[in-house]
């Protein structure tokens, strides 16, 4: 790792001298200084919700348990994560898979090694474009303008249900013109444009919409076909996964123990999580806890994988060798560590149950 700080935290350990009977006295000891050392780690994070693993992991100590002075940094598109990265930044990020790939396909060397947030995405449009409109019917978009920031798994997911519906990509009444943006910032404040109709959202985008007037067009988790489709991912240089798996095998624990605190511990996440992004708590509460996304620390090599292919099978990318830049060997010591640790705890062993099935 880039920075090595030791002798943070110390402590003398003084021992009380042992005397035998006699003259065989023991002469009293004392252990030489102990040391603990903690490694600097910097974290890069987009504006959303599904981030909360790190947040968590931060703000409870978790990073701090496991040797790790983790800083958070939040960037605004998948660019700047990936050049954080390959500048020697930032040592990890949270990046979306889908978006990932469009670095990973064009030579660039890095790897998942971990999951942030599944599902989590959908569409927003303005109530005047929305006439006669019922919910998860995609006809609303034809004919209208739809701002996507590129790369991003909302693109993907609208190719893929336009394609589903046999609706055309382009201009005209029942077309959808796909207006492309480089981040989630830039397309949702689009909609202040009057050309703009409608923009995808991932969390807690959909929350700040509808509370300024915005109607949900559809949420993916609203579709079987969607079930289970990874958004963010621990991201590292592939490089740095091999040359210092010890330090991210520490990150990983204690993302998962973020994972675990996060399901036991709803008003607690909820604060630690508006830390970082300063919306409403009760926007919060309906991104991480509503039911329309997950934060997991799993991998999802296979269904990662999926996604991948699917990009493939509408176009957007042509095939190349992902399951290369897809690293489960430290979430798997990682999981296996604590669960030796804590042998009977239900939460990781369902991590294990999800592990084992989707590796």
């Amino acid at each position: 790792m880039k920075k090595l700080l030791a002798g943070l935290f110390s402590a003398v350990l003084t021992f009380s001298a042992l005397t035998g009977c006699g003259n065989t006295g023991v002469q009293p000891q004392v252990s030489p200084q102990v040391q603990k050392t903690t490694k600097d780690f910097n974290l890069g994070h987009l504006n959303s919700t599904a981030h909360l693993l790190g947040f968590v992991a931060k703000e409870e100590g978790f990073f701090a348990e496991e040797g790790l002075n983790v800083t958070l940094s939040q960037m605004t598109s998948s660019t700047e994560l990936v050049n954080g990265l390959e500048s020697d930044k930032l040592d990890a990020v949270l990046l979306g898979a889908f978006g990932g790939m469009a670095f990973q396909s064009s030579g660039h060397d890095i790897t998942y090694f971990g999951g942030a947030m599944t599902n989590g995405h959908g569409y927003i449009i303005k109530p005047e474009s929305a006439e006669g409109f019922e919910r998860d019917d995609i006809n609303v978009l034809k004919g209208k303008n739809v701002a996507v920031t590129k790369n991003s798994t909302d693109d993907l997911e609208l190719q893929i249900l336009l394609k589903e519906k046999g609706i055309e990509i382009g201009e005209g009444d029942d077309k959808v013109n796909i207006i492309y943006f480089d981040s989630q910032k830039d397309s949702y404040a689009a909609l202040l444009n009057e050309d703009i109709d409608a923009t995808h959202v991932y969390s807690p985008y959909a929350s700040l919409g509808q509370r300024q007037g915005y109607q949900v067009v559809y949420y993916d988790v609203d579709f079987d076909f969607f079930k289970n489709i990874p958004c963010c991912r621990q991201t590292a240089k592939t490089s740095d996964l091999l040359n210092d798996k010890d330090t991210y095998v520490a990150f990983e624990r204690a993302m998962i123990k973020a994972y675990k605190f996060y399901q036991e511990n709803e008003d607690k996440t909820v604060r630690d999580v508006k830390k970082y992004i300063d919306i409403e708590e009760d926007d919060i509460r309906t991104e991480v806890y509503g039911g329309y996304s997950i934060s997991n620390p799993d991998p999802d090599k296979q269904a990662t994988i999926n996604v991948k292919d699917r990009a493939v099978e509408v176009g957007i990318y042509k095939d190349f060798d992902l399951e290369s830049h897809i690293n489960t060997d430290i979430y798997k010591e990682a999981l296996e560590s604590i669960l030796k640790e804590s042998p009977d705890d239900e939460i990781y062993k369902s991590l294990k149950e999800h592990f084992d099935q989707y590796e």
